[in-house]
């Protein structure tokens, strides 16, 4: 079958199979049956969706599209990145235990990871993104970033590093010469 890049909310997307299962999956995010909900329950699901379906609510839940999948791209660029844990439930909840020293910041805020509802839209497009990222079917818009902040604050770190995009209300970066 061919590649034939499709763009949704501007974002490319590998194959028309995927855009597809996209259209279907924010459907369903917006269905609210019991089956469709069960789909979404924490037990339900493997844990690296988990996991970055809990980064991508609770770091971009108010996000466009494009924020979210790019919230998930660092994560995902991290487990590729020798110098992170080389899984995603390691990078996103590395330094949990270190009260806001955390990587993510909802990881170590003291407030429960579990979304209050999992039957929200919200919770629900951020599991089906996170299995849409797991499985390999969206583009990485963030330029091999490993970074990024809200832009309401100016963390020290960041002038160590390159700057390569803005998307939404957060400033991405990556390490210089990558």
């Amino acid at each position: 079958m061919p590649t034939i890049k499709l763009f949704l909310p501007s974002v490319a997307i590998a194959t028309v199979a995927s855009a597809a299962l996209v259209v279907l999956l924010y459907q369903a995010a917006d269905r609210t049956d019991t089956a469709v909900a069960r789909n979404y329950a924490l037990d339900t699901m493997t844990a690296e969706t988990r996991c970055l379906a809990q980064a991508v609510y609770f770091e971009a839940r108010g996000e466009p599209f494009e924020g979210q999948l790019a919230v998930a791209n660092v994560v995902l660029n991290r487990v590729k990145n020798p110098r992170y844990p080389a899984d995603v439930c390691g990078v996103i909840f590395q330094g949990e235990s270190k009260r806001h020293r955390c990587q993510f910041s909802f990881a170590c805020d003291g407030k429960p990871d579990r979304p209050a509802k999992t039957n929200d839209t919200a919770w629900r497009r951020a599991v089906d993104l996170a299995r849409l990222m797991n499985a390999g079917s969206m583009r990485d818009l963030t330029d091999q970033s490993t970074h990024y902040h809200a832009t309401s604050v100016s963390p020290t770190w960041a002038k160590r590093l390159k700057k390569t995009v803005r998307i939404g209300r957060h400033q991405f970066y990556r390490v210089a010469g990558i």
